[in-house]
């Protein structure tokens, strides 16, 4: 297994990591140091040669809680584009780029950390203050996925519209809740499939939070690519029960895929920590599925309920 420096150091701790309750990732600044680090372990090249020159967008704007790793994970999408030539980025919290006469010029909206206000949950209101205009922009997003165009969504991301059926379906689910940071063990659903072949058949071992999902998440209308396991003698704070269905019970999941009428949306919930960006074998993920919503990377993204039937 691979683990991060920070898990390391957990491992090897006096006393037994699972006996505790171990204490969040450390916080830190973005500093120079760091990012020469990341871009040291980011890959040379993409996996694939993109069609045509890429241009995304990274939104981090924030109303609801502030992930601590927000400013780090959008130097990491910018450094694994600027390294390997896969695309170029621009960064920006202005809501003007999700109007129609704005949004088009981009390949891929990548949503950052962009947690919305609890109960309302939705990120464009927060900012706006008015209802019609804020749903008016979701719906601008919402179609320039559906006309063709990729989307990505990393850990708190999935929370801005967390409240609306339409952003649900297109992202495959819906916040619910997460038990307190643990070791967090992502297991390839197939090891052999383009975007998780990153980690070399091996599992992602991580502290992260552990994220839970409901809503459009229980249609199963995505490709899973990790699936979750935590420690079995976790404290008792930090054990989830499966959620229950009239049929069957739900399988965790924590990364996916799914195409949204000509589009295509990709989600990772690793990670709320940026030690976990230190991993060579997670930066290659992440450039995987940059390039699978960019449309550049084609692979097998046929959704789970779909899948089951076969």
């Amino acid at each position: 297994m691979k683990f991060s420096f920070f898990a390391a150091l957990l491992l090897l701790s006096v006393q037994p990591l699972f006996a505790l309750d171990p204490a969040p990732a450390p916080a830190f600044e973005v500093t120079d140091a760091w990012l020469a680090n990341i871009a040291n372990r980011a890959p040379e090249n993409p996996l694939v040669a993109p069609k045509q020159k890429r241009t995304i967008l990274i939104f981090s704007r924030m109303t609801g809680f502030k992930h601590w790793c927000t400013p780090h994970t959008a130097n990491v999408v910018k450094i694994l584009g600027e390294k390997s030539g896969a695309y170029r980025t621009v960064i920006s919290d202005d809501l003007r780029h999700f109007e129609p006469e704005n949004i088009k010029q981009y390949d891929v909206i990548v949503l950052n950390n962009t947690c919305s206000i609890g109960p309302g949950r939705h990120l464009f209101y927060d900012v706006l203050g008015d209802r019609e205009q804020a749903k008016a922009l979701e719906n601008s997003l919402i179609s320039h996925i559906k006309e063709g165009h990729g989307l990505v969504a990393i850990h708190g991301a999935i929370v801005a519209f967390n409240n609306s059926e339409q952003f649900s379906e297109m992202m495959g689910g819906s916040f619910d809740f997460h038990p307190a940071q643990q070791i967090v063990t992502g297991k390839l659903v197939d090891p052999d499939h383009p975007i998780t072949s990153a980690f070399d058949g091996e599992p992602l071992v991580h502290v992260d939070e552990p994220y839970l999902f409901n809503k459009a998440y229980l249609d199963y209308n995505f490709h899973p690519l990790l699936r979750m396991q935590l420690e079995p003698d976790a404290p008792k704070d930090k054990r989830i029960k499966n959620l229950a269905t009239e049929k069957d019970s739900v399988e965790r999941y924590i990364s996916w895929i799914k195409p949204y009428g000509k589009g295509r949306v990709f989600y990772s919930s690793p990670s709320h920590n940026a030690q976990s960006f230190e991993q060579p074998e997670l930066l290659q993920f992440l450039l995987n599925g940059i390039q699978y919503a960019a449309g550049d990377l084609e692979c097998d993204d046929t959704p789970l309920k779909q899948m089951s039937k076969k």
